[in-house]
């Protein structure tokens, strides 16, 4: 092949300059060639890449194809409901919401009703009209002093410095608008965010907006953000969905002065948060922290939030708050499915429980231990549409904060470049010529107006159950096919223990294991203790 390919372009450009000779319109054509014979030649000689090497000028054909290849799949091949993450129908409806377009589907629906999986609400025959006005959901434990009235729907976390500033603009309008939380994700707190929405302020391993000179938690600089009067609730990330147990990552393409200045670190380097806070050693510490937290705020609702891993992680938090007496004002359960900005393959893939897994050991854990009703239970990760909502609160939890979806409403067209600075519609990178494309105003109202088109959607399911407001909904009234000639509601398919069990005799099987391995001073490690 190397030498077909130096015999005919040498042949060709001896061709082509002999026939200028007849006509100098063969010079456009000499021009061409000489520069692909140029390209050929040095592929020839490059050592790193074999196909080059073999197949000079013909190999940058497999890597052309290669770079498009996710946008052929995504625009050309895949259908309305095999994509992934996110497939193309949810993707579809988001926009339609967002811009206030027809969003119904003609014709019946396209998923495989048959197929183990499919998921369904189940109607009444005594449906009711829905109901009018978002029923909101009280945050605040017995030690916080300014409870948050919360809607069912928020924005999940997402740092300023994964996303561009336009993109945390519009979400912070959008939630001033609609009257939810905009979760300013672990990056810190900047002009930003403070556009008159509600913040929910995330504080990581990184400390960032609360850091001092060390890294380490800086109690005063905590406590100058943590008042501000944007910063309606605070939650602790322990860990991420996308990447349990690895520490936040912001490559440093997407660094700026004004973003390392917030975040008081350097851009000369990749930013990768620690995998775990240096502030608590243990659950009992951590209960301490959570109230120092809370009193440095000045009462204000105090939350954390972890991706489940080991169950006795879990049940070593209840022991902590039974013997320590301070909770957290809410519990936010990301699931092992959720997004990320960046991630290593092996984490995203293969580190974390889902969400629906990750929740219902949580709210058996808080219920066993007669501690549910004196906090909150957030979901997070994968909430695109009203059933989605529908099925994490059936599934225990009180509220629901999603992230890609009010991606999209931005313009994300799930390029995944996000990591890479390239997004090319100005979502997800520090890039002027990118950034400017995405207009505050109009996607600000995007965000708007698709919370407030799933929460009516959410409201007319809740009719259709024969229900009211979301608190009614219950495990029994979402189904799940689990076979072709078998189906389960949420109560049938996931245990439930009854309140304070697990302070009793009558532990099921693996708590009971759970219960001797946990202990209020120490978080699992890895080694059976």
């Amino acid at each position: 092949m190397l030498r077909t390919f130096h015999l005919l372009g040498l042949g060709s450009l001896v061709a082509t300059a002999l026939l200028c000779l007849l006509s100098p319109w063969w010079a456009l054509l000499f021009l061409v060639l000489v520069p692909a014979y140029l390209i050929g030649l040095r592929d020839s000689l490059q050592t790193k890449h074999a196909i080059l090497r073999n197949f000079p000028l013909l190999g940058q054909l497999r890597y052309f194809f290669e770079a498009i290849r996710p946008e052929i799949r995504q625009y050309f091949i895949e259908s309305n409901t095999d994509g992934r993450p996110i497939p193309r129908e949810r993707r579809s409806v988001i926009y339609q919401r967002a811009k206030g377009e027809l969003e119904t589907l003609p014709f019946g629906t396209q998923k495989d009703v048959y197929e183990p999986g499919y998921e369904w609400i189940g109607h009444s025959m005594a449906a009711r009209a829905p109901h009018h006005g978002e029923e909101r959901v009280p945050i605040g434990g017995r030690e916080c002093k300014q409870v948050y009235a919360a809607s069912v729907l928020n924005v999940s976390a997402m740092s300023y410095g994964s996303l561009s500033a336009p993109a945390v603009r519009a979400l912070n309008l959008g939630a001033k608008a609609g009257d939810f939380w905009h979760n300013t994700g672990e990056g810190g707190i900047s002009d930003h965010h403070l556009l008159g929405g509600d913040l929910c302020w995330q504080i990581g391993t990184g400390y960032f907006g609360a850091r001092g000179k060390d890294g380490g938690f800086d109690a005063g600089a905590y406590r100058e953000n943590a008042q501000r009067p944007e910063v309606q609730l605070i939650e602790l990330k322990l860990s991420q969905g996308a990447k349990p147990g690895h520490g936040g990552i912001l490559p440093k393409g997407k660094i700026t002065p004004e973003i390392a200045r917030i975040r008081g670190v350097g851009f000369d380097s990749d930013v990768l948060s620690p995998p775990r806070h240096s502030a608590f050693s243990s659950p009992a510490e951590l209960m301490e922290f959570v109230s120092q937290l809370r009193e440095l705020s000045g009462g204000k609702p105090v939350g954390i939030k972890f991706c489940v891993g080991q169950p006795e992680d879990v049940v070593a938090l209840c022991k902590a708050m039974l013997e320590t007496e301070q909770l957290p004002d809410f519990i936010a359960v990301d699931g092992g499915e959720g997004g990320t900005g960046a991630a290593p393959l092996e984490f995203s893939n293969a580190v974390g429980a889902p969400l629906f897994d990750g929740l219902n050991l949580v709210q058996n854990a808080l219920v066993g231990f007669g501690l549910r009703d004196r906090l909150r239970l957030v979901a997070s990760g994968g909430t695109m549409t009203g059933f989605d909502l529908a099925t994490r609160l059936a599934a225990g939890a009180d509220l629901v904060q999603s992230a890609r979806a009010f991606m999209l409403t931005l313009g994300c067209i799930q390029a995944r470049k996000c990591h890479s600075n390239d997004c090319p519609t100005g979502v997800a990178t520090q890039l002027p010529h990118l950034t400017r494309g995405l207009v505050v105003e109009d996607k600000a109202q995007r965000v708007e107006r698709w919370h407030a088109e799933t929460i009516e959607a959410l409201y007319e399911l809740l009719g259709a159950a024969g229900l009211s407001v979301p608190s009614q909904l219950r495990p029994h009234h979402i189904h799940r096919r689990i076979s072709q000639t078998k189906v389960r509601s949420y109560a049938e398919i996931y245990e439930y223990l009854s309140p304070s069990q697990l302070l009793s005799e009558e532990a099921p099987g693996p708590w009971r294991e759970w219960l001797a391995r946990a202990g209020a001073d120490r978080f699992y490690e890895g080694v059976p203790s």
